[in-house]
């Protein structure tokens, strides 16, 4: 009976790796489907503004403390700044690219090698977005009137950014199964024409 119950849990990984892409596909269109909202826009700010390579998709990236509509507010003088600052016009990019990847993902079968490389873009996205952690000062706790702040305590956004860790290995699983498929296809096309 043990035997055969772990023998089970060892024929996962098929499952697993099933599990990895649908994870991917659903948070990137998910995620990437608020991209068109204005509160989704918002969250990126502190994000893209403070990191040395995005921070030029804003027109005035040192300003943003001063205009952050927190989550669930419109402020209409903050969105108007928010507009100036192309926050909105760089959040819509994002969202293309993000449904874009997570369709090609979704789509190996049908087109292996673009979906490889969606696999490989997500792998460099997602360490852009676990660089974060360090470019972020908003990713940890602030030194308010609390003992724990800093390092290692990772604030609402830090521990929203940590979990990309799990999208980082599951680009890898998913880049790796495409590249796989494309090769076995090649192989048996090359043995067909012989």
């Amino acid at each position: 009976m043990k035997n055969s119950f772990i023998s089970f849990i060892a024929g996962l990984d098929q499952f697993g790796k099933k599990a990895a892409r649908f994870g991917i596909v659903v948070v990137f269109l998910w995620i990437g489907g608020l991209k068109f909202f204005t509160f989704e826009a918002d969250s990126l700010v502190p994000f893209v503004a403070n990191s040395p390579f995005m921070s030029f998709f804003y027109s005035h990236p040192s300003q943003y403390k001063k205009h952050m509509n927190p989550e669930g507010e419109l402020i209409p003088a903050n969105h108007q700044w928010q507009e100036a600052n192309n926050t909105y016009g760089f959040s819509t990019g994002l969202g293309i690219i993000l449904v874009t990847l997570a369709i090609l993902i979704a789509s190996y079968k049908v087109v292996p090698v673009p979906s490889m490389i969606a696999s490989m873009l997500i792998f460099i996205m997602t360490l852009g977005t676990l660089s974060f952690l360090i470019t972020t000062p908003e990713s940890w706790v602030p030194h308010l009137s609390d003992k724990d702040w800093g390092f290692p305590f990772l604030s609402g956004r830090g521990r929203l950014v940590i979990k990309d860790i799990v999208i980082l290995g599951g680009a890898i699983i998913t880049m790796s199964e495409t590249a796989a498929l494309y090769l076995k296809r090649k192989q048996i096309c090359q043995q067909n024409k012989s």
